[in-house]
């Protein structure tokens, strides 16, 4: 035993023997069991065979021996130069069994052959083949009763539901199984006999599944709603529904067809190699089928240079998947059919949200999740396929436990894209619609101004949770990429207070916003003034706010400049304007007027809904130099002054000319005689003789 160890601990320089060892070691150890308990039967293993094989048994031994394994330091790049070579081996031995295998291809199936006529058929030909007709007879029979007890609701009628329909197909293949599938099993078959009945009665009942599911897909695809006035789907009347049907019928029978064989062949005596062979023959019907619909799909317009690269690239698809490279055969395959997968699922989950009959909040928050968690299924589940088949394989390029980690947190980035994609459309949906409803918002005053507040509030709730969501979901990528998020956010809180000692004006930009916000000074739609800028609130950010000016130009004022804020649309405002009238007119009736007038614009339909207080003459304000002065005044809601101010003013005006009464205007007149002309072109005439003398004297000096 102490020489055994020594010999143990001696070999720890040699990486490579620890790994043999290893492997040989985890060979053995299911087998110690048995070794160790007396038998009557076989030779006992020789004595130092026995304690080494107790000793690897041990778990402190094992741990230790994997522990010996590791990959020595300083050497990564032999761990890529070894996959690659591992990988070169796998491919050039799997071409290589398959070309022997097509030698054996005659004698294995003459081998079958025998193995069906002996276990399957017990020497009765077409024992197989009479027993499916059988079944199908009795699936098929129960279907016909089952629609005829329901004919009355499957006939087709105008404006038939669509989920009534594929709820009754359902119906109809589920008692096809039951009734196929049930008569089998109540009796007893030869193992061999029912594995392969059972077999091929559940291929055909998935053929029949996906028949029915992508008929139910075209037809929403081509209808867009329920079933039309004839029996016939949509898609069987639909050239592109009944091409595409059609090719997905040929792809599917071909698949199951092949899945069956396949799995059935090593029960009757196929090697592995010969299975493969079959399933490759299979995969070149598939392929065959695929380059047709590439070439002769309905509204094709593309370049034959285009489908020559396509056709070479389906190609190149199966011979990865003879090579056993399955992973990078899927990954090329969603490449190419994920993008359409995920917009047919999106236009029938549409179609099945247009039905809900949800309204309000519920009902948008139903029809993104329903949309957008389709569209999200179909890419999770190629994600998870995807993961399934390949099993991690290319982790072996840049280090097991390194390229485990980044393979998964990859496939794993992508399923949480995709929740915060779901999140972020779901979020920004249902602020959309509560925005709408507060643009359009009616009732008392107190809902309008909460509808006016909502608007002004809403995106920059937005804005600060799809920052929120683009955080949250970074940082659970990094974590699942197996970087430590702890220091980062510390690292974050230290940078974001660098930030803010170095841009102090952004932080009070952005704390100022929030504090006008929290005092809603101001909402979306009013019209403000602060300073030299003024117009109307069109929009936020967390830095700014935008002033639509009413002569056009937008000016986008930083909060911190805003400074104190006049708002001119809360509530109410009152509106003083002053007329001049000449000495002689009559106030009392220049009065009357103005009130006639202001009773008058508070009935009018076009105001009426607008004026608080209708308008009214307060009295004489002053005497001026040329005019009395009268003081108005109006009352009336936010911004609706002015056309009602107009208004008035144009009736005052009639009213005045056909009263009598004069509105005064200042006059300058100027009186003079000719001789005071005379003399004062004698004086202008004098002033210009005495200017040009003194120009000719400083001349001369």
């Amino acid at each position: 035993m102490i020489k055994l160890l020594s010999w143990l601990l001696s070999a720890a320089a040699a990486p490579r023997l620890w790994s043999s060892l290893v492997a040989a070691v985890t060979l053995l150890i299911p087998q110690t069991s048995s070794w160790a308990q007396p038998t009557s039967t076989g030779d006992l293993p020789p004595e130092k065979v026995r304690q080494f094989l107790e000793l690897a048994s041990n778990p402190e031994v094992k741990a230790w021996l994997e522990g010996k394994i590791a990959t020595p330091v300083g050497e990564p790049g032999s761990s890529i130069a070894e996959a690659i070579s591992i990988w070169e081996a796998a491919v050039e031995g799997r071409i290589a069994a398959l070309a022997n295998a097509v030698t054996r291809v005659p004698a294995e199936l003459a081998n079958a052959m025998a193995v069906i006529m002996r276990d399957v058929n017990s020497g009765r030909p077409g024992l197989v083949v009479g027993i499916l007709a059988l079944l199908l007879i009795v699936g098929f029979g129960s279907e016909w009763v089952i629609r005829r007890a329901l004919t009355r609701v499957r006939t087709p009628q105008v404006g038939e539901d669509v989920r009534k329909t594929i709820a009754l197909d359902a119906v109809e293949l589920l008692t096809f199984a039951l009734a196929s599938v049930g008569s089998f099993l109540a009796f007893d078959w030869p193992p061999l006999l029912r594995k392969v009945v059972l077999t091929l009665l559940l291929a055909f009942i998935a053929f029949r599944v996906i028949y029915t599911i992508a008929q139910s897909l075209f037809a929403f695809g081509a209808a867009g709603s329920g079933l039309s006035d004839q029996s016939m789907p949509m898609a069987e009347r639909d050239a592109a529904g009944r091409f595409w049907l059609r090719r997905v019928n040929i792809i599917a029978g071909s698949l199951l067809i092949g899945w069956a064989t396949v799995s059935l062949m090593p029960s009757l005596g196929f090697s592995i190699d010969v299975a493969r062979l079959a399933s490759f023959a299979f995969g070149l019907g598939i392929l065959a089928t695929a380059i047709e619909a590439v070439w002769r799909r309905p509204g094709t317009s593309a370049a034959p240079v285009v489908l020559s690269l396509l056709t070479l690239y389906l190609i190149l698809l199966w011979l990865a998947w003879v090579a056993g490279l399955v992973g990078l055969m899927f990954v090329g395959i969603y490449s190419l059919v994920l993008p359409a997968m995920a917009r047919g699922a999106g236009q029938v989950a549409q179609v099945l949200a247009d039905r809900v009959q949800s309204a309000g909040a519920l009902g948008v928050l139903l029809n993104v999740t329903i949309v957008r968690g389709a569209r999200a299924l179909v890419i999770a589940a190629a994600v998870a396929w995807i993961a399934y088949v390949w099993r991690f394989g290319a982790a072996a390029l840049i280090g097991s436990q390194i390229g485990t980690i980044v393979v998964s947190g990859v496939l794993n980035a992508i399923v949480i894209l995709l929740v915060a994609d779901l999140l972020w459309q779901a979020s920004k949906a249902l602020i959309a619609y509560r925005m709408d409803l507060a643009e359009h918002a009616a009732g008392t005053a107190d809902e309008v101004a909460r509808g006016g507040r909502l608007r002004t509030l809403l995106p920059i709730f937005r804005n600060a949770l799809a920052v929120f969501i683009c955080a949250v979901a970074a940082l659970t990528i990094l974590s699942g990429l197996g970087v430590q998020i702890a220091p980062l956010i510390a690292g974050a809180g230290i940078f974001g207070v660098a930030i803010g000692f170095g841009s102090q004006t952004l932080v009070k930009d952005v704390l100022s916003g929030v504090f006008y916000m929290l005092d809603d000074a101001f909402r979306v739609g009013e019209y403000i003034q602060s300073g030299s800028y003024k117009g109307t609130v069109e929009s936020f950010s967390l830095r700014s706010v935008r002033l639509r000016h009413h002569r056009g130009p937008v000016f986008t004022v930083p909060f911190g400049q805003l400074g104190a804020i006049q708002n001119m649309s809360r509530d109410w405002v009152i509106d003083k304007m002053t007329i001049n009238v000449t000495y002689d007119s009559d106030v009392e009736l220049a009065r009357k007027l103005i009130k006639q007038i202001g009773q008058e614009l508070a009935v009018d339909p076009e105001f009426a809904a607008d004026t608080l207080q209708p308008l009214k003459m307060q009295g004489v304000d002053s005497f001026g130099d040329f005019a009395i002065v009268l003081r108005l005044k109006l009352m009336t809601k936010p911004n609706t002054q002015f056309a009602i101010k107009r208004r008035a003013f144009m009736m005052i005006k009639k009213a005045f000319d056909e009263n009598g009464i004069k509105i005064a205007v200042p006059t300058v007149h100027v009186e003079g005689s000719s001789d005071t002309a005379a003399a004062f072109q004698i004086q202008q005439t004098m002033k210009k003789a005495q200017a040009a003398e003194a120009l000719e004297g400083e001349a001369a000096a």
